[in-house]
């Protein structure tokens, strides 16, 4: 299985990043390790991340970026049709990605089983090590003066000394 992993966004004290690392793996195989995982959408103003097949994913960044229009940068509604599309579209419900959105309002988890999430913390994280950047990043929020730039770095770093399908090659956007 293609392996592309693993995202992190985050809102926190008025600041937006979101991040990725660089490995896509096949099996145990690593076949990449600078992949770019995350996207600017929306003239600057949305940051989405993908983790699962990238083909997928890219596929799933274009519908985004379309709903993103349609709804006139409106997050929540452009994730909630691009969910509903996902799980019922033929094509799309094929898919096999998740994503992480963020804005300066909003933080969303997005799958294709129609799920759309928007944590408590406005902490998202997806893909194979999302659980340990997600553990590292709420660790740091509540025990640390870093911005939300340093705290997505500083998860990440964490979940690649863990995750073998996470790697240290960290890419970070912010608002």
């Amino acid at each position: 299985m293609l392996r592309s992993t693993t995202i992190l966004a985050i809102r926190h004290k008025g600041n937006v990043a979101i991040g990725g690392d660089g490995q896509v793996s096949y099996d145990d195989t690593i076949l990449k390790e600078s992949a770019k995982k995350i996207r600017t959408m929306y003239d600057g103003k949305v940051l989405a991340g993908f983790a699962g097949s990238a083909a997928d994913a890219l596929t799933l960044f274009e519908r985004f970026e379309g709903k993103l229009d349609e709804f006139d940068g409106n997050l929540p509604r452009a994730a909630v049709d691009l969910a509903k599309d996902w799980r019922l579209d033929k094509y799309l419900r094929r898919l096999e990605a998740l994503m992480a959105v963020v804005d300066k309002d909003h933080a969303l988890w997005i799958s294709g089983n129609g799920d759309v999430v928007e944590p408590d913390d406005n902490i998202v994280a997806i893909g194979s090590g999302g659980n340990y950047a997600l553990a590292a990043a709420r660790g740091l929020v509540k025990h640390s003066k870093l911005n939300a730039e340093q705290i997505v770095k500083e998860s990440l770093k964490v979940a690649a000394s863990i995750c073998v399908y996470t790697n240290d090659k960290i890419l970070v956007e912010t608002l």
